[in-house]
């Protein structure tokens, strides 16, 4: 009878146990499965995915998780690759970013989405002439531009030189645009406030009754103040900039460079030199210190917050009629208040304005007055257009420096600016 019940006792104590780890091993293999992705390596365009020793099905369960990873971490669409990008490039004299990129991706902007930094190249940031790029795809499908292998003057380029016999410069990384468009613009001023206008030394006249300056030309200035510096920028007061509207806030004067001033004796007034003149300077005109400068290796990007503004001015026009196109620069009335950076991009749209709908419901009454008909029919607003792409690259606080890089239509002032 005792036996029984110890049999029994022990029966049930091993059943307990055999349920516990059933449970147990259902547990853990859960786990296992709920397990997250290992990173997936980018493979290149059009190889086949190594899956080593897995199963079908955890291989389908692996890639299903790094969907998900790269759908959690990266909700916006993938950058569009064009359908003639080459599968490698190298890197040639005269090359830009801007120009790179469009061979890549369909809008070169998205650039730094796909740029793939090599850690075991020094200073991967900037492509040097020789650089091999190389475009492959994530396991998620996510395009990447790989910097394959850089080209001796990226080695070079952090040795020293010794005096020889010939020597010729080390070409430097390659900039984001052509820097003969936008030079003048990036080391000199070009945008003055009324109270930088006024505290400004002024040229007074020139040697000899002269009425205008040239290189060499020797002009007189009014005093320099208490710190006088040996070389000025002189700028001529174009412009007024100011908000788009009738009561619009002045943002403040558009400055054009005419040459650099070189004192030659101080005092009141003083005595200087014009050299490396790009137009002829004027009495009047203002000594202002040149401001830092602009770096040319920005990568485009979209802005990092919505933006939304309008061009106020066409740099080299006239009025508010002027049209602007390819490689014309533009003046915004937006700046680093919005959020803009170098090298941000932006995309411009025109609109044609309204127009009279002579040929609704009630045409034969509009045309029955003949010419004077067309001003009593309804005005319709026409739509804006993408008309052209800006790339952003000086910045004050409430204005900025555009370059238009590509465009489809003539873009004039009034034009809206925002988000590509």
């Amino acid at each position: 009878m005792v036996s029984k019940k110890i049999t029994g006792s022990r029966l049930l104590l091993a059943g307990g146990v055999s349920a516990i780890l059933a449970a147990c091993s259902s547990l853990h293999g859960a786990q296992r499965q709920s397990a997250p992705a290992p990173a997936a390596s980018a493979q290149p365009a059009g190889g086949a995915t190594s899956t080593g020793g897995l199963t079908a099905t955890q291989a389908a369960l692996y890639a299903a998780g790094a969907r998900e990873t790269a759908s959690a971490a990266a909700p916006s669409p993938a950058p569009r690759i064009r359908s003639t990008a080459p599968m490698t490039y190298t890197v040639k004299r005269g090359d830009t970013l801007w120009g790179i990129a469009s061979k890549f991706l369909r809008d070169p902007w998205d650039w730094p989405e796909v740029w793939y930094l090599n850690p075991r190249i020094h200073n991967p940031h900037l492509i040097y002439p020789g650089d091999v790029l190389a475009l492959a795809y994530g396991r998620n499908g996510w395009p990447q531009i790989r910097l394959l292998h850089g080209s001796p003057l990226r080695r070079q380029s952090a040795l020293r030189l010794e005096p020889r016999l010939r020597s010729t410069p080390l070409p430097g990384a390659i900039p984001i645009i052509r820097s003969s468009a936008i030079a003048a613009f990036l080391t000199r001023p070009t945008v003055l406030t009324a109270g930088q206008i006024s505290r400004a030394p002024h040229v007074i006249a020139f040697r000899s009754e002269h009425q205008a300056g040239g290189s060499g030309s020797v002009t007189y200035v009014s005093s320099l103040g208490r710190n006088p510096r040996t070389r000025y920028a002189v700028i001529h007061v174009g412009h007024e900039l100011s908000d788009p509207g009738m009561f619009g806030r002045k943002l403040g004067y558009l400055g054009t460079y005419t040459a650099t001033a070189l004192i030659r004796a101080p005092g009141n007034p003083a005595t200087a030199v014009l050299r490396d003149s790009a137009r002829e300077t004027f009495a009047g005109d203002r000594l202002i210190m040149s401001d830092a400068s602009t770096p040319l290796t920005m990568e485009p990007r979209a802005p990092s917050q919505p933006v939304h503004g309008k061009i106020i001015w066409i740099v080299g026009g006239s009025g508010t009629m002027d049209l602007a196109g390819q490689f014309d620069i533009v003046v915004l009335d937006c700046g680093t208040r919005a959020g803009l950076v170098p090298g941000d991009v932006l995309a411009a749209e025109h609109s044609e304005g309204t127009v009279h709908d002579t040929h609704g419901s009630s045409a034969a009454v509009f045309h029955s007055f003949g010419g004077l008909g067309k001003d009593f029919a309804p005005r319709v607003k026409l739509p804006a257009e993408h008309a052209a792409t800006l790339l952003v690259f000086k910045t004050y606080r409430r204005l900025s420096f555009a370059l238009v890089v590509a465009s489809t239509n003539t873009i004039t002032v009034g034009d809206t600016v925002r988000n590509p």
